[in-house]
């Protein structure tokens, strides 16, 4: 009977480790967009076209510091034995937890759509920043995208 019982208390902490790493993952949201690409012009050749429109794309990443906390004060409990010791766990692992979790993170992504004087479009990605305005004229080469 004893062995039993330290076989479950072994499986059960197995388990409660398990879900405690499962929970701090939801500590923070992140969302995506995607982008679709066209093959570029063939070699030497260039195509003309004009931007129709910049759309801008934010990436966000928010903490989640009430989880965070959540997550830290379970783990602490379960790291930190019984009686006192588990109190004082619980708490520095909620304040560690949500310490962990706060702020946020951004990432812009600007997508030029162009339509092109033979009457197809492309859209071209860009980091940070739009290098393109709606309206202008652009050309397309092997090498890029660029203003005429």
């Amino acid at each position: 009977m004893h062995r039993s019982l330290a076989m479950n208390t072994h499986s059960f902490a197995k388990v409660s480790l398990s879900l405690l790493l499962i929970l701090l993952t939801a500590c923070a949201t992140t969302s995506t967009t995607s982008t679709t690409w066209t093959a570029p012009p063939g070699p030497g050749g260039a195509r003309f076209g004009a931007v129709e429109s910049v759309q801008e794309i934010v990436e966000r990443t928010e903490g989640n510091p009430a989880g965070g906390a959540l997550a830290g004060a379970l783990i602490g409990g379960f790291l930190f034995g019984r009686g006192p010791a588990r109190l004082v766990g619980v708490a520095g692992g909620a304040v560690a937890g949500a310490a962990m979790s706060q702020g946020h993170a951004e990432r812009r992504t600007y997508h030029v759509l162009v339509r092109f004087d033979d009457g197809g479009y492309g859209v071209f990605a860009y980091a940070g920043f739009s290098p393109f305005q709606p309206g202008e004229p652009v050309v397309w080469t092997p090498q890029g995208l660029s203003r005429r």
